[in-house]
């Protein structure tokens, strides 16, 4: 999901599917993002880095021939990403943003991300060991043209969009057997807000006590570890090294 503040999610009533979904669950209280703008948080999430990137530029611009948790994964993930125009698409169009699409940016896991980068479809596959799930500029809080800047119009698009679609993750066999944990996570904060403004996390699992909150500060790289940990991978990406895991907290 993209920037928004804690508090512009979390509690508000422009997110009543949201706010019941952290009150039934688990939510961090203080995680952060690694900087701004977008690419930077979904380099760091998946890469343990933000590579050293300050902008939105596309693949073109940055190839990283760098390890990433698609690389560590072999063929054993799968990213789904609504409005792409085709498998691993490099450029923007329409309502997808390439930048929001961080396996595009790896270079060594191109051909692969030829067929495991798919168009979002209204039943998605989570058969694979890793799913990176990224809905379009108007499902993620951004602005689009049916929201404009009313950042209340985006909350409640992006809210709407997740009580339609996270039923449909929760009846499937991978959720329900009680072997898989999904992670809803903002890349940043409002542009108004400081760099230093939590992010909203809340995480849906079997495993997490109802209504576990968390105030021990958490970011992207809490998260690589914790997918990395729960994968079973034998070592972590750069910062991920070092970061707190999230798996305690959330008993996952």
């Amino acid at each position: 999901m993209e920037n928004k503040s804690f508090a512009q999610v979390i509690g508000s009533p422009d997110a009543p599917s949201l706010d019941q979904l952290a009150r039934r669950c688990g939510i961090a209280t203080t995680f952060h993002a690694e900087g701004r703008p977008s690419l930077p948080n979904y380099l760091a999430l998946t890469s343990g880095s933000t590579q050293g990137i300050a902008d939105d530029g596309p693949p073109a611009a940055h190839p990283l021939p760098v390890p990433s948790i698609f690389s560590q994964l072999g063929t054993r993930w799968r990213a789904l990403t609504e409005s792409m125009p085709s498998n691993c698409a490099l450029a923007d169009a329409g309502l997808y943003a390439v930048r929001h699409n961080p396996v595009t940016y790896y270079t060594d896991v191109r051909r692969v991300c030829l067929q495991r980068n798919q168009p979002l479809g209204r039943t998605p596959d989570l058969s694979s060991r890793f799913t990176l799930i990224t809905p379009n500029l108007c499902h993620d809080m951004h602005a689009c043209p049916t929201t404009g800047d009313d950042i209340g119009a985006q909350v409640r698009a992006g809210d709407s969009w997740l009580a339609g679609f996270l039923p449909g993750l929760l009846r499937s066999p991978q959720y329900a057997s009680g072997s898989t944990a999904i992670f809803i996570v903002w890349d940043e904060p409002d542009t108004t807000a400081s760099d230093s403004t939590p992010v909203p996390f809340i995480v849906v699992s079997p495993a997490t006590r109802p209504g576990t909150r968390v105030r021990a500060a958490f970011d992207d790289y809490s998260l690589l570890r914790t997918t990395e940990d729960l994968l079973g991978l034998p070592a972590h990406l750069g910062n991920a090294a070092r970061a707190h895991s999230l798996r305690r907290a959330f008993r996952l």
